[in-house]
């Protein structure tokens, strides 16, 4: 179950940011934040309770936070272009 909501989270945070990029806001950014957050957390949670291999757990979750990191940004930057 846990490993079900976890890659539940780390989607919609996926589609989320792209949703954010296309109709930017701070506090859809927040919100953004927020899902990854939890993705990290959930993450982390799943790691320590199965015992799972650290190296291959985390070649993941870097992946999934390069993706995102790169939408959120672009976010970011693109809102700050749009309020000056």
């Amino acid at each position: 179950m846990a490993l079900l909501l976890h890659i539940l989270i780390a989607l919609s945070s996926v589609g989320y940011a792209t949703y954010v990029f296309f109709s930017p806001s701070k506090s859809k950014l927040r919100v953004s934040y927020g899902l990854v957050a939890l993705t990290l957390g959930s993450g982390t949670y799943l790691v320590w309770s199965t015992k799972a291999p650290i190296l291959q757990s985390c070649m993941s979750g870097l992946m999934y936070i390069s993706a995102v990191s790169l939408i959120i940004a672009a976010t970011y930057y693109k809102l700050a272009r749009a309020t000056k």
